[in-house]
């Protein structure tokens, strides 16, 4: 016989759910892991609306997240990001073109700030040409950017 423990959220929780859900866990984990670090607390009416109300901040929160994302995807996708690179001969890059190298060209040229984070690149690129990174952002808000990385 299993039983359960009813929790709501108060951060978001790989694996389990985000801030403000109701969920339902085995009371080990209730009691060693989530209720000890703050990361929720026992279901109660109270909580219950207390939980609802964190749930509409969310939905709000998310959508504003998902606009402001979508306005930087629609700057960034028809734009070529141009990176300058130490190169030898054949185009093959003096060490490579990073993600945190990315970012900063795009601050450089776009005036748009993205974590390092937010940047993914297949490999790190180490030949001149053209390359394409994706952005994931907020709001699961995720499109390809085009780089041209040159020699200098």
């Amino acid at each position: 016989m299993s039983t359960s423990t009813k929790l709501v959220l108060r951060s978001d929780v790989a694996g389990l759910g985000k801030r403000g859900d109701i969920v339902d866990v085995s009371p080990g984990h209730a009691r060693n892991y989530l209720v000890p670090r703050g990361l929720a607390i026992p279901a109660t009416p109270g909580v219950e609306a207390q939980a609802e109300a964190m749930r509409r901040r969310r939905t709000l929160k998310d959508a504003k997240d998902r606009e402001a994302a979508q306005e930087i995807a629609k700057m960034l996708v028809p734009t070529t990001i141009r990176v300058v690179a130490r190169a030898g001969e054949g185009g093959k890059l003096f060490g490579s073109v990073t993600n945190v190298d990315l970012v900063q060209a795009i601050a450089a040229q776009t005036k748009v700030e993205l974590d390092r984070r937010a940047v993914h690149l297949d490999e790190h690129i180490k030949h001149t040409g053209t390359h394409q990174a994706t952005v994931r952002l907020p709001g699961d808000v995720e499109f390809p950017v085009t780089i041209e990385v040159v020699a200098s």
